[in-house]
């Protein structure tokens, strides 16, 4: 892998004019073809083959309804009053008949007929209908008029709230917080390089990758269903990866420039090295996030296969573009002279500097006792993770200033919280008289079960094959009673219905919400296996060693522990909720775990690749442990903690979005890579490389024959080049590569 991406970059470096004209050109096609056919993002929480989902389809042949987007309009009466008073009603009357002359709109419903008023007469619901099909497809103007023509009723005192799917707030991908994140990156990248100029490098290749990968998502939505989560998660990721694989190749390309290496052979050597850790690097990132398809969710597959593309985009960039775009900077990114001293000093051994190695070594003088410790501190953080609960965000997730939250809080408070979430009880057979019997039996036993707050009158289907009853649930449709009552339905009710000739099944989007909920939770330990075993096997391939890959992995299962550990104590307790604008305390979103998981596993690989590789080189040329820890750390700790940083803030920037669905992942992944690099990879990892000495690169001669070799960070032969200056030789890079051997 090492020698082609030297031929790579040392064509890029040659052709670096043809290389960039190139690459405008191919981002310019994309992006006029994914503008020409850009398509419409999906909000689809659908899972098919699920008992709620298989039904909800056979209860919409029983039961067709339009094909047409619906929403509500809460009226609410002031403390005393009620919405039946006589101005009150006339107004609401005039107010729902103005909403029904707008242009955009087929019916607004009348609640008293529909029975939508609460007990105590203060609120009432009128259901809206749209001729669009999608919310996204209800102009701006017919809303606009829609919550004109609810005017009369506000000024006659009827409060009014608009709710349902198209009256959302919608979240743009990037926004002012993301803006000011990739603000505090360029800051960062400043203060690692000392340079504006190699600071921009990286930021402008993340940026054209991004650019070039929403474009294509755009032209691929007319075509596939892909979520609407999906373009905010493959922004946050593309611009988080695509920097840091960026930062390590210009880290590199300025270290041999410093060394007095030409720019064309440097940029070719940069490719090779940091280069080849950055291709597998972004392939564990990308193998992880396309493993997500396993789980047979649409959702998750187009979000995983949106964000490994963004990945691989990244990685194409690095080791494409980027070379082209050194090549073109020249002796322009040599960096400033640090000191003479302390370059002395560094490269004898000496005394360091750097923040990173004064804190390894002081790591290393109490080994044992910082193990310990730094072990427990993960542990202790990882602990509120055992009360993780899961289920997919709804309207009581938005922020309360968003019209539909406060539609759903006034209708929780005025008719109870599972008014906001009813379930459907769909009873079919080919008996009309099998289905009546059945249903007025079914009836019966809803009456009586705990946990159902209301029961709806039977309805039958117009071929008399079908009929179905509405249940209110007691508890709202995120909790974890409303589960178990779908649990309780699906087994008591079968039987019953199976006595008397028929067939029942429980249905509905909240239904379908659980059903959702309950695979992504099944599928968290299959993937986990999945990617422990993955971790443990590439580790072991790029390492030729077996401890490495299982104190890396133990690393990384700490990390995920510890990252959703705080994300319970955060969104689901309320630690720190209010400064870090959460909007509603319960549930995690059912997605976050997984793709979390498979992230963090690419992002916890990339430290370990970066850091124990220039171990491993270390220790290649003096055969001192102790020595080599120091020197890996030496040679990556700045780069390290500033990329870990640059991730941090990309995704703290995305936290700050105010998506209930993203704001999770987004804290998650800051909080996760914060722990993986400055106590895990940073702590944890310089301990037990210590502890283990030379046992650390030992690999059994019978998983040495079997294991492919793959030269990482500085393996194989490059080609041809000669190195100026005290760079690496080829001769020293072979012997590099010949681990293991």
């Amino acid at each position: 892998m090492a020698s082609s991406l030297y031929r790579l970059g040392t064509f890029a470096a040659r052709r670096w004019r043809a290389m960039v004209i190139g690459w405008l050109l191919a981002l310019g096609t994309v992006v006029g073809l994914g503008l020409s056919f850009a398509g419409t993002f999906t909000d689809s929480s659908s899972i098919p083959g699920s008992p709620a989902q298989t039904a909800l389809t056979r209860m919409d042949h029983h039961f067709p309804a339009p094909d047409a987007q619906s929403a509500r309009v809460v009226f609410q009466a002031g403390p005393g009053r009620e919405v039946t008073d006589p101005d009150l009603s006339a107004a609401l009357t005039e107010a729902r008949k103005a909403m029904g002359q707008v242009p955009g709109v087929s019916e607004v419903g009348d609640p008293v007929e529909s029975q939508t008023v609460s007990d105590d007469g203060r609120t009432a619901v009128a259901e809206i209908t749209f001729t669009a099909k999608e919310a996204d497809e209800v102009p701006a103007r017919t809303l606009d008029a829609v919550r004109t023509a609810g005017e009369p009723a506000e000024r006659a005192g009827l409060k009014t709230v608009y709710g349902g799917e198209p009256f959302e707030t919608s979240h743009p991908p990037v926004g002012p917080s993301e803006l000011i994140g990739l603000g505090v990156t360029l800051v960062v990248l400043v203060l690692t390089f000392g340079s504006l100029l190699a600071a921009g490098l990286p930021l402008l290749t993340a940026v054209l990758g991004i650019g070039g990968t929403i474009a294509a998502m755009a032209g691929l939505a007319s075509m596939f269903d892909i979520s609407d989560n999906a373009p905010t998660l493959a922004i946050m990721l593309g611009l988080a990866v695509g920097i840091d694989y960026a930062l390590f190749i210009v880290s590199r390309h300025r270290s041999q420039l410093s060394g007095g290496m030409p720019v064309r052979e440097s940029v070719a050597r940069a490719t090779a090295t940091a280069g080849s850790a950055v291709v597998f690097a972004g392939a564990t990132v990308l193998i992880a996030l396309a493993g997500l398809s396993v789980a047979g969710v649409p959702m998750l597959t187009s979000m995983g296969l949106a964000s490994a593309g963004s990945v691989a985009v990244s990685v194409v960039t690095a080791v494409t573009l980027l070379p082209a775009l050194l090549a073109a900077a020249g002796r322009g990114l040599v960096p400033k002279a640090r000191g003479r001293q302390a370059h002395t000093e560094e490269a004898n051994g000496g005394s360091p500097t750097t923040w990173g190695v004064r804190w390894v070594q002081g790591v290393l003088r109490h080994p044992v006792r910082n193990l310990l410790l730094g072990t427990l501190a993960l542990v202790a953080l990882s602990l509120p993770a055992t009360e993780l609960r899961l289920a997919l965000t709804d309207e009581g997730s938005a922020v309360t200033t968003d019209s539909s939250r406060q539609a759903y809080d006034i209708i929780s408070d005025a008719f109870g919280p599972g008014a906001n979430g009813p379930l459907i009880v769909l009873i079919e057979d080919d008996d009309p008289a099998t289905v009546a019997s059945t249903a007025s039996a079914v009836e019966d036993r809803l009456n009586g079960l705990p946990g159902v707050a209301d029961v709806s009158a039977v309805e039958v289907a117009g071929d008399r094959t079908a009929a179905r009853l509405q249940v209110v649930p007691e508890a709202g449709p995120r909790s974890q009673e409303t589960s178990d009552l779908v649990s309780r339905l699906r087994t008591q009710l079968p039987p019953l219905a199976q006595s008397l000739g028929g067939s029942v099944a429980v249905t509905g989007m909240t239904a379908v919400s659980i059903d959702l909920s309950d695979k992504l939770s099944g599928a968290l330990a299959p993937f986990l296996i999945v990617v422990v075993g993955l971790s443990l096997l590439l580790l072991m391939i790029a390492f030729r060693s077996v401890a490495v890959p299982l104190k890396a992995t133990a690393g990384f299962l700490l990390s995920i522990g510890a990252a959703f550990g705080a994300t319970v104590a955060v969104f689901q307790w309320g630690w720190l909720a209010g400064p870090l604008g959460v909007p509603s305390e319960g549930p995690v979103a059912s997605f976050v775990p997984i793709i979390v998981m498979s992230v963090l596993f690419g992002l916890a690989m990339d430290y370990e690749v970066f850091l124990v590789s220039a171990m491993r080189e270390d220790y290649l040329r003096h055969h001192d442990a102790r020595r080599a820890v120091l020197g890996g750390v030496r040679a990556t700790a700045r780069v390290v903690t500033s990329a870990a940083v640059i991730m941090i803030a990309v995704f703290v920037g995305f936290l700050f979005s105010r998506d209930p669905d993203i704001m999770p992942i987004a804290f998650a992944l800051a909080f996760g890579v914060l722990v993986d690099a400055f106590l895990v990879r940073m702590t944890l990892v310089p301990a037990v490389m210590s502890l283990l000495g030379d046992r650390a690169w030992r690999l059994p001669m019978r998983l040495d024959r079997v294991l492919p070799h793959v030269d990482i960070e500085g393996g194989g032969p490059y080609g041809t080049g000669t190195s100026a200056g005290p760079g690496p030789s080829p001769e020293d890079n072979r012997s590099v590569g010949a681990v293991g051997r």
